[in-house]
C-alpha cells in the first residue's frame, strides 16, 4: 500500500528560464522564490518560516540565506523547465500529468472575431463588440475576451457577473467559443464584481484586450465559479487516468479538480489554502493506495495581485501543511512531490505569470540519502516519476521520463 502525493504550489518559480525575456525583457530577472523571501524578510522583520520546504531540499536547488542548506530527509531534488510555451496553469498541469503540450496555438481573440461571432449567433446569442474594441459582449451580460493573466494569446475567457445570469449560462457561452477557439484553454468565469465588467476592461501585452479579473473583485467577493475548457488532449495518456484504470484511487484537490480530466477521480475543488490542505490530508489518511494531486492556488493569486507579503504568508501556511503530510507519509513507497507550474513574481512590476524554472522536491519514504538531480527539460517528468512510484508503466504517458 502506498500513496503518491503531488502538491503544486501555483506560481512558485525559482528563477527565470533562458527564454523568459522573449515577451518581456525584464522577466529575465524573475525569481519568485528569492524575491518573496527577500521582500518578506524586509516587510516582516524576520525570515519566512519554511522548515518543511527546507527539509524537502528547496535550499539545495535555490540557495538562499533563509533556506536550509542541508537535510536529513531522504529526498531527490532538482528543478524543471516548463516543457510548454509561455507560463500557464492549464498547460503546466496538463504537461505535468504527462501530456505532450509542446505545441500550443497562440492567438488573440482580435484575429478570430468573425468565426467566434458567427458561432455564438448560430447558437442563438446576441453578440457585438464592446465600444468598438476587439472583445465581445454576449447577450448584454458576458464578455468574451483575451485572458490577461497568462502570456498573451494562450487563453480566452468568457466572464460574467452571477448577479446577471447563472453560471450555467456563462458556461454554455464558453463551450460555444471553445468549439471554434484555436487556443489552449477557454475559461468560463462567474463571480461578483465591484461594478459593471466594462469598467475593468484594459489593454494587455501583445495587442490583447480583456477583463482585468483581479481588479474586478471576482477573487475578493466570494462565490467565484470557474470551469476550464481545454484543447483536445488524449487524457487516457495522462497520470490520473492511467492510475484510475489500474484501480488506484485518484483525488484531485483545489484547482487541479477544475482542470485535470479523470472521470473516476474524487474531486475536491477549493481556493482557500486551508481547505486545499485539509482535503489533501484527508485523502492521505484514507486507507490503501492512492494518487493525490493538489494545487495551492492562493500563491498565484497573490502574485497576480503583486502582494508579496500575502504570497509569503500563504507559503508559510502551505509549509505547515507539508509538514503534516510528511508526518503521514511514512510507509515504504510513499512519495511526496512538491513542485510548481510556472512563476508569478509579485515584485517584477506586472501582474502576469513569469516563465521560470520550478522546483521538484521528492520525499521518498523508506529510502536513504539525498540525490541531486540534473535539470529536467519538462514538467512531464513529474508525472512519469509519479507513475513509476505507483508501479505504473510511465511509458504509457504521452510524454515524460522517470527521474
Amino acid at each position: 500500500m502506498s500513496k503518491t502525493v503531488i502538491v503544486v504550489i501555483d506560481g512558485f518559480g525559482i528563477g527565470a528560464m533562458p527564454d523568459a525575456g522573449a515577451l518581456r525583457p525584464g522577466d529575465l530577472a524573475a525569481d519568485t522564490c528569492g524575491h518573496v523571501l527577500d521582500h518578506c524578510r524586509s516587510l516582516l522583520g524576520r525570515p519566512l518560516r519554511l522548515p518543511a520546504l527546507g527539509a524537502l531540499g528547496l535550499g539545495l536547488v535555490h540557495p538562499h540565506q533563509d533556506l536550509a542548506r542541508r537535510t536529513a530527509l531522504p529526498v531527490a531534488v532538482g528543478r524543471a523547465a516548463l516543457g510548454y510555451p509561455g507560463a500557464d496553469t492549464f498547460a503546466g498541469h496538463q504537461t505535468m500529468m504527462g501530456a505532450d503540450f509542446s505545441r500550443v496555438t497562440v492567438a488573440r481573440l482580435a484575429d478570430h472575431l468573425d468565426e467566434v461571432t458567427s458561432a455564438l449567433k448560430a447558437a442563438g446569442h446576441e453578440v457585438g463588440p464592446l465600444d468598438g474594441r476587439p472583445l465581445l459582449v454576449v447577450d448584454g451580460a458576458v464578455l468574451v475576451h483575451d485572458n490577461l493573466e497568462a502570456d498573451p494569446g494562450i487563453n480566452w475567457n468568457a466572464s460574467g457577473r452571477l448577479d446577471d445570469l447563472p453560471f450555467d449560462g456563462i458556461l454554455a457561452i464558453a463551450r460555444t467559443v471553445r468549439a471554434v477557439a484555436p487556443v489552449a484553454r477557454v475559461i468560463a468565469v462567474g463571480g461578483h464584481a465591484d461594478g459593471p465588467l466594462g469598467a475593468y476592461v484594459r489593454d494587455g501585452d501583445g495587442g490583447t484586450v480583456g477583463l482585468d479579473t483581479p481588479a474586478s473583485g471576482f477573487y475578493r467577493n466570494g462565490g467565484l465559479a470557474v470551469r476550464h475548457l481545454g484543447a483536445d488532449l488524449d487524457h487516457t495518456r495522462q497520470l490520473p487516468d492511467l492510475a484510475a484504470r489500474a484501480g488506484i484511487p485518484v483525488t484531485l484537490v483545489g484547482k487541479a479538480a477544475d482542470i485535470l480530466a479523470c472521470e473516476a477521480a474524487l474531486r475536491r475543488p477549493a481556493v482557500a489554502t486551508a481547505e486545499v490542505l485539509a482535503y489533501t490530508l484527508e485523502a492521505v489518511r484514507s486507507p490503501g493506495d492512492g494518487l493525490v494531486v493538489a494545487n495551492v492556488q492562493e500563491t498565484d493569486l497573490a502574485g497576480h495581485q503583486q502582494d508579496t507579503e500575502r504570497y509569503g504568508r500563504i507559503l508559510e501556511r502551505t509549509d505547515a501543511g507539508l509538514a503534516a503530510l510528511l508526518g503521514l507519509l511514512d510507509g515504504a513507497g510513499d512519495r511526496l512531490i512538491v513542485t510548481g507550474d510556472h512563476g508569478n513574481d509579485p515584485t517584477i512590476g506586472h501582474a502576469y505569470h513569469t516563465r521560470e524554472y520550478v522546483p521538484v522536491l521528492t520525499y521518498r519514504a523508506g529510502a536513504t540519502g539525498v540525490e541531486l538531480l540534473p535539470d529536467a527539460r519538462t514538467l512531464a517528468d513529474v508525472g512519469a516519476s509519479a507513475a513509476a512510484s505507483l508501479g505504473l508503466d510511465a511509458g504509457a504517458l504521452a510524454s515524460g521520463s522517470v527521474r
